[in-house]
């Protein structure tokens, strides 16, 4: 289902193509809907030719024809975007901010009273239309904003409305998470390859093995452990496997990760540097 709403992107960089490609692709908003900027002139125009949108090189430009605006720059660079951005703001905008860590208040206060703000954390999958984002609203965002988001970010794959207080940990998970899986598919990987595999073949079957059983986890609703235990016979090979990983700390190796990289986005929010971007 379409949405009415014009959508503006101030930087346009992998993570804006892929929800500005996605909301073309299923149907969510038309090419004539969208408008983004960069500094970067190359940025602007793969932009515009993947998406068929304009791409203009004033952020004002682009606030004055948009309703939604997305903010898809380095978090290193949004507090001075923000500050750039508020002579074109009003009340009928919504901001929706997709810069890791940080925190609705440090949003918030670089822009003019009553902003509707939505802190999103979205993931790099958004590239393939399998992104895993959650979203939180700001003081004034309503229930109708955060309706208005959900859809959006459907283009790219599912998003969860979370409490701010657990963005964090969000960003550990799912933001992160890309990364721990990958190099789980790697190892499996190497695994195959040491077992006797070729590399293209191992690799092939790692990634389809990954992607085949989160599509279990996600379409029966079982607990992983169940689903696992299907697979773990008695006496049999998956269990010597199992126990392997439990040996080797696979587990709480992974809770650990999760855990480091949620503290290290809290750091991050705090932090608040500035850059000259824009």
């Amino acid at each position: 289902m379409g949405v009415d709403a014009k959508i503006g992107f101030i930087g346009t960089g992998k993570m804006a193509l892929a929800l500005a490609k996605g909301m073309v692709e299923q149907g969510i908003a038309s090419p004539n809907q969208l408008i983004g900027t960069d500094p970067f002139p190359a940025a602007r125009d793969a932009f515009a030719a993947a998406v068929g949108a304009r791409a203009v090189d004033e952020p004002g430009t682009v606030l004055r024809e948009s309703d939604v605006i997305f903010i898809a720059v380095k978090p290193h660079h949004l507090e001075e975007a923000l500050v750039a951005l508020n002579p074109f703001l009003t009340t009928d905008h919504l901001v929706i901010s997709i810069a890791a860590g940080v925190s609705i208040a440090t949003i918030e206060e670089n822009l003019m009273p009553s902003t509707r703000v939505v802190r999103v954390m979205p993931n790099t999958p958004a590239m393939v239309g399998a992104a895993a984002a959650g979203f939180a609203l700001g003081n004034h965002a309503s229930e109708e904003d955060g309706r208005l988001t959900e859809a959006l970010l459907s283009a790219v794959g599912i998003s969860v409305a979370v409490p701010e207080g657990l963005m964090d940990a969000v960003t550990g998970l799912s933001g992160s998470g890309p990364a721990y899986v990958y190099q789980i598919i790697e190892a499996l990987s190497d695994g195959g390859v040491a077992a006797g595999l070729p590399r293209e073949i191992s690799t092939r079957l790692a990634a389809q093995t990954v992607l085949g059983s989160a599509k279990m986890v996600l379409e029966t609703g079982e607990h992983p452990g169940s689903l696992k235990d299907m697979v773990t016979s008695p006496g049999g090979t998956t269990i010597e496997g199992v126990h392997e990983l439990e040996k080797g700390g696979l587990r709480a190796t992974l809770m650990n990760a999760v855990r480091a990289a949620s503290a290290k986005s809290r750091k991050l929010g705090r932090r608040g540097k500035k850059s000259k971007r824009f």
